[in-house]
C-alpha cells in the first residue's frame, strides 16, 4: 500500500531523514515513536505529500507519487489521504459541519452531496447535535472528532495522524484511540500514527522507533 524507498530529507546542512525505508500494508496500523527531532513528523509529511523528500521515492498503491506534479499531488492528497493533527486545525469561523465539508468543496463536490456525507460522518462520530457549533463552542475531544470526520470526508484509503491525542485528557485520548481502530476495522483504512503515547503505540500492529533520522 505504502512504500518509502531510500528517503532523505535535509534542511540546509541538517539531514533529518537518512535513507529511510518503510513498507505499510493495506489495512495495517503502524505507530512511529521517538524523541522530538527524530524525524517522525518529517517522514509523515513526506508520506502525506505535504512535503517533498530531498531524494528517494514514495510509492502508494504501486504508483510512484514522487513523479507527480504539484497540482496532481494536491488532487491525489485530497482524494486518497486524510490527516489528523495534534491541534485540530479547524477553521474558527466555520461550523463543525462546514469544516467537515471543506475537503469535498475543494474536490468540487456539490453542496448537497457534501452536506449529506458530512452529516452522516458527524452522526457516526456522535456529533449530530454539534454540527452547527463553531470550534470554540466544542470541547477538545469534540474538536478532534470533527477533525477525524473531516479527514474521512472524501473516503480516503490512508489516514495519517501526528500526535492526535497529544492535546487531550486521558479519557478523550482513549476514546480517540478506540476510534482509530474502529475505523480500520470498519473501513479497512491504512493508518500511520506518530505519537509519544506509548499506550497508543502499543495497540498498533507494528511499532517503529526512530532516532536521528533512521529507524532503529
Amino acid at each position: 500500500m505504502i512504500e518509502v524507498k531510500n528517503i532523505r530529507k535535509s534542511f540546509g546542512n541538517l539531514e533529518v531523514l537518512k535513507s529511510v525505508n518503510l513498507k505499510v500494508e493495506k489495512g495495517e496500523v503502524v505507530s512511529i515513536v521517538g524523541a522530538s527531532g527524530a524525524g517522525k513528523t518529517s517522514l509523515l509529511q513526506i508520506i502525506g505529500t505535504l512535503d517533498s523528500a530531498s531524494s528517494g521515492s514514495l510509492y502508494i498503491s504501486g504508483s510512484n507519487i514522487s513523479d507527480l506534479s504539484r497540482k496532481a499531488l494536491a488532487s491525489f492528497r485530497n482524494q486518497h489521504i486524510g490527516f489528523v493533527f495534534q491541534f485540530h486545525r479547524l477553521l474558527p469561523e466555520f461550523s463543525a459541519i462546514e469544516n467537515v465539508m471543506m475537503p469535498a468543496w475543494i474536490a468540487g463536490t456539490s453542496d448537497s452531496e457534501a452536506k449529506t456525507r458530512a452529516t452522516e460522518l458527524l452522526n457516526d462520530l456522535g456529533l449530530s447535535d454539534r454540527s452547527g457549533h463553531l470550534p470554540a463552542e466544542l470541547s477538545g475531544g469534540e474538536q478532534q472528532r470533527v477533525a477525524v470526520a473531516r479527514a474521512l470526508m472524501n473516503s480516503p484509503e490512508i489516514l495519517l495522524a501526528d500526535e492526535p491525542s497529544g492535546n487531550l485528557d486521558s479519557e478523550n485520548a482513549t476514546k480517540l484511540h478506540d476510534l482509530f481502530f474502529d475505523l480500520r476495522d470498519k473501513l479497512g483504512l491504512t493508518i500511520i500514527i506518530v505519537t509519544h503515547n506509548e499506550v497508543l503505540a502499543a495497540r498498533a500492529d507494528r511499532t517503529l522507533r526512530m532516532s536521528d533520522g533512521v529507524f532503529l
